[in-house]
């Protein structure tokens, strides 16, 4: 009895040695925090991202104040973005925001935040605009809030090396936002919702004004008026539509259906 319990005590003492030895160490366990930013930031170039995200949030733990920490978070959204988690981007550019809205760089962080709205330089206008059955179904609600954050920075930080560049996307989305519009209207006149199609023009008309998504815009709407018979509303957007498009192939179409 008592050389059995002597074995099992021995055995108790293997186990829990071979346990520890079976402890690794961790090896950033003695970095400093600039140490971790350059480790972080390798990783970056190197297209490591989730590690990098992980250097860059243990940084932040381990030493929660200071420069390095404070980019760290923002290198965080960053590279969120680059690893395609477009959701914990912008929560991280928005803490970042959320805490340092006098930082030298909060102008970056709204830049950000348009950049992945934007998803690529045609991502948006190619999914807005992409084939559908039924074009309703599309929330352009990242293109808004994409034009919202450029608007941000070109508002907020005129002198910015972004606002230049975040002018231009503003633009950019600015146009396929109408154009969306006016595929909607479309998409409603083709099916006898002339109704609908007049409101979806005339949100595009007011709400996105001179582009070139304006002759669409108007078009539908003469010959949803066309269609309804509506004598005065016709008469009121076609001379809107010679005078602005004397050359526009909706004229024709309209002297078509007229006849």
């Amino acid at each position: 009895m008592r050389r059995d319990v002597f074995y099992i005590a021995v055995l108790s003492v293997i186990v829990i040695i071979s346990g520890c030895a079976g402890i690794t160490e961790d090896p950033t366990k003695k970095w400093s925090q600039e140490r971790f930013y350059r480790e972080a930031r390798e990783k970056m170039m190197d297209g490591a991202y989730e590690d990098a995200i992980k250097y860059f949030e243990t940084l932040e733990a381990r030493f929660p104040y200071g420069r390095y920490s404070e980019q760290a978070q923002l290198e965080i959204a960053y590279a969120y973005y680059k690893y395609d988690e477009p959701a914990l981007a912008i929560a991280a550019a928005d803490r970042f925001i959320r805490l340092h809205p006098t930082h030298p760089n909060v102008d970056y962080a709204y830049y950000l935040k348009g950049l992945v709205n934007f998803r690529g330089e045609r991502g948006i206008v190619n999914w807005l605009l992409g084939s559908s059955d039924d074009l309703t179904d599309r929330d352009p609600k990242s293109a808004r809030e994409s034009y919202n954050a450029f608007r941000e920075v070109v508002d907020r930080f005129p002198n910015s090396r972004y606002a230049k560049d975040a002018q231009q996307r503003m633009a950019y989305l600015y146009d396929a936002q109408a154009k969306y519009e006016t595929q909607v209207a479309r998409f409603y006149y083709e099916r006898d919702l002339h109704v609908a199609a007049i409101n979806r023009s005339k949100y595009a008309l007011e709400n996105y004004p001179r582009t070139p998504a304006t002759e669409d815009a108007l078009g539908i709407m003469a010959l949803s008026y066309q269609k309804m018979g509506i004598t005065q509303l016709y008469d009121d957007t076609l001379r809107i539509l010679k005078k602005n498009f004397p050359q526009s192939h909706y004229l024709k179409t309209l002297r078509a259906s007229a006849d």
